[in-house]
């Protein structure tokens, strides 16, 4: 185990994960965070639009109507929020 420098000041510690440009959060794939990913149930869905507003990744992947298409694994973090909005049971939460 590597032990902390004592003399090291906060200052001198290199700053990560800043964000200096807007709108560029879609060049990190973050999805290999999640220990949970929704699976979308066709079936089940009336692309009723409560999923897509409701995901802070904009993983729901929509068409040029707002219709539901699936998901963008690469940035969902499997948080369940869609799922927990989904009034028809569409997307249900599966193990990793």
């Amino acid at each position: 185990m590597k032990s902390c420098e004592t003399n090291q000041r906060w200052q001198d510690i290199p700053l990560g994960g800043i964000l200096k440009e807007p709108g560029n959060a879609e060049r990190f794939n973050t999805g290999d965070w999640r220990s949970e990913k929704p699976i979308w149930l066709k079936e089940k869905c009336k692309q009723c639009g409560l999923c897509f507003p409701t995901c802070p990744d904009s993983s729901i992947m929509v068409d040029s109507e707002a219709l539901v298409t699936g998901f963008d694994y690469e940035h969902c973090k499997g948080c369940g929020v869609c799922s927990a909005v989904c009034p028809f049971n569409a997307i249900t939460m599966e193990q990793e």
